[in-house]
């Protein structure tokens, strides 16, 4: 009589029953480390899609105080002392397909000497952009009837607070406004 152990060498059927049960085991730890592999990754990529946006949050101030220049509005003659006028300039940091809302305007009042107020032209409210009356000397938002004084305080209506200012200089006659901000309720300008 043949031992049952021999017998299973010696049978052919049997060793091919091992070979395909091995196989299968060999196959099964593969997909099994496909997957988790494949589950690492998916985590990865999910961390970094979230973490950008957060790093961007993170790194925001740093990029928008990087992100300002001086430019200059014209010579200081050009505003008349007592005058509110309109004033444009190009954005330093526009690109390509801006065309012609790369022209940000701003109000200018020449208070006295080279003493000077630059006002965003957005309403402090929802960011529709002011005109200035000189017959009332106010500046008005023709969308929800918001009222600002000459010094760009509020007068009534919805706006929350004024009118939001630029820094300014003058250099050499020039009249130089610090551009590549924008106002908004939470970063004042």
């Amino acid at each position: 009589m043949i031992p049952p152990e021999k017998a299973r060498h010696d049978d052919p059927a049997a060793q091919a029953a091992a070979i395909a049960a091995a196989r299968t085991e060999a196959s099964a730890s593969t997909r099994r480390s496909f997957l988790f592999r494949l589950g690492i990754a998916l985590n990865v990529l999910a961390a970094v899609l979230v973490g950008l946006p957060v790093l961007g949050y993170l790194l925001g101030p740093l990029r928008r105080r990087a992100a300002q220049a001086w430019i200059g509005l014209g010579p200081v003659q050009g505003f008349p002392e007592g005058e509110t006028r309109l004033a444009t300039y190009t954005n330093p940091f526009r690109v390509s397909w801006d065309g012609p809302a790369a022209r940000i305007a701003c109000w200018v009042r020449r208070i006295q000497g080279e003493r000077f107020q630059v006002f965003a032209v957005n309403c402090a409210h929802l960011g529709c952009p002011v005109r200035w009356f000189p017959q009332s000397r106010l500046f008005m938002c023709p969308c929800h009837g918001g009222v600002y004084y000459e010094d760009g305080s509020r007068a009534s209506g919805p706006p929350p607070h004024g009118l939001f200012e630029y820094d300014y200089a003058i250099r050499d006659g020039q009249l130089w406004v610090r551009g590549g901000q924008i106002p908004t309720l939470s970063e004042p300008v």
